[in-house]
């Protein structure tokens, strides 16, 4: 009997462990487990928030399961079986990717109609800046204060008119490597020679001197230009001769006889002080025809030297003449005609009396003038040559008339060595160019 209690308590065990899986389970069992539960929270302190729980995703219309066993292989695989057939009931979609980003090129506005495009989109994005600046400054009103409008009223009553901006041009830039054009210095230099050409002029000396005259100095002038043409000597010799001349004939009254001996000694100093191989007395003497022996000569250049105190560092005519015509010549290098036709009234200006007490730069502008004026130079006169000359147009109109004059009567004249020098090949035949009558009238 006893036996058959044994065996039928044994049958009823697994029957009763398999009621109680899904619900409460025995009480010997739930100690058990309670137990194994604490000692597995204590092995697994670091994974406490991970237990062997396995939550089975329920299916449609059934409550989710929460299933207590642990996972074992078969118990595994089965959950896995599971779950693949719960996704292919319900049509799980698989995860799609997530779209690639594409960095997309800002959009460009359409361009006008009537434009056609052949611009890149930097060049049509600077474009369309530029017209919505424009835009914006179109649509700013232009307000008149009363201030403006009274003033404005004042200058139009007094004939007073807004002038443009004086445009001068850079003239050095071209000599910008020559180091002996002294770029730096140029215009300080030319400062210096406009304040020192006030200082030793030549007076009008014609009405103290009792035997010459004003046609007697325009021979020796143009014995001394024939004489220098045919030494071949620098033009600064030839301007500075003419300076001794007309500064010593200024202070000492000269006999009709020495006339000549002063110019002869006065080309000697210029060229002891201007050429590196200067003619000899005796050179002097031949082209004289011997009129004057080597004494005469010597003693009269001592005599110009002490009453010249011996100053003959002064700024000549020559000296503006090559910074003018650098300003007349518009950025030209060389512009030979032009040139040539100033240093022909240059040299004219020599001969004329009148032109005596004239300043140096004054003589050299109005030389400028009637060259740009007889070569019909539009403009006839620059801001460009105003900055450099310091003259305006209208301040050269009366030595100008001069120069022009002798160019007209030159073809007649009996003192005709410029006209000559000048008319010749070497110098371009300016001489022959017509004369500008129309200032003369």
């Amino acid at each position: 009997m006893a036996t058959r209690d044994r065996n039928a308590a044994a049958a009823a065990a697994p029957q009763l462990h398999h009621h109680n899986r899904g619900g409460v389970p025995a009480l010997g069992k739930q100690k058990a487990v309670a137990a194994g539960r604490a000692d597995a929270m204590n092995r697994r302190a670091p994974l406490g928030d991970i237990g062997n729980f396995v939550s089975v995703r329920a299916t449609e219309g059934k409550p989710q399961e929460q299933v207590n066993r642990p996972v074992t292989r078969s118990f595994g695989a089965q959950l896995v079986k599971n779950a693949q057939a719960n996704a292919a009931a319900v049509k799980i979609a698989p995860a799609r990717p997530a779209p690639r980003l594409e960095r997309k090129a800002p959009s460009k506005p359409p361009p006008p109609e009537h434009v056609i495009e052949i611009s890149s989109d930097s060049d049509q994005s600077n474009r369309q800046s530029e017209r919505s600046a424009s835009s914006v400054r179109s649509r700013k009103k232009v307000i008149n204060t009363l201030t403006s409008v009274l003033s404005a009223r004042s200058k139009a009553a007094c004939g007073i008119t807004d002038k443009p901006r004086e445009v001068i041009e850079d003239i050095d830039k071209l000599d910008a490597n020559n180091e002996l054009a002294v770029v730096d210095y140029i215009e300080d230099i030319y400062t210096f020679y406009k304040a020192a050409q006030h200082e030793s002029r030549p007076c009008d000396y014609i009405e103290a001197q009792v035997e010459i005259n004003s046609k007697m100095r325009a021979i020796l002038a143009d014995w001394i230009i024939e004489v220098h043409h045919k030494f071949e000597l620098m033009p600064e010799t030839l301007y500075l001769a003419m300076y001794i001349v007309d500064q010593y004939l200024s202070l000492q009254p000269v006999l009709r006889r020495e006339l000549q001996l002063v110019g002869v000694s006065a080309m000697l100093i210029a060229c002891k002080y201007e050429e590196i191989w200067a003619p000899e007395v005796n050179d002097f003497i031949l082209i004289s025809d011997s009129a004057y022996s080597r004494e005469q000569i010597l003693s009269m250049e001592k005599g110009i030297l002490n009453r010249l105190e011996w100053n003959l560092t002064v700024p000549t005519s020559y000296m503006f003449l090559v910074r003018f015509i650098k300003a007349a010549s518009s950025g030209i290098k060389t512009d030979k005609e032009m040139e040539n036709m100033v240093f022909f009234f240059a040299e004219l200006s020599l001969m004329q009396y009148g032109l005596v007490t004239h300043l140096p730069s004054m003589v050299a502008a109005s030389a400028v003038y009637a060259a740009r004026l007889t070569l019909k130079r539009a403009p006839l006169w620059t801001d460009t040559l105003k900055h450099h000359t310091g003259f305006r147009d209208s301040d050269l109109m009366e030595c100008t008339k001069m120069l022009v004059s002798a160019h007209l009567t030159a073809p007649e004249s009996k003192l005709r060595v410029v006209y000559k020098k000048y008319s010749s090949e070497q110098y371009g035949g300016v001489a022959l160019r017509p004369p500008a009558e129309e200032i003369c009238k």
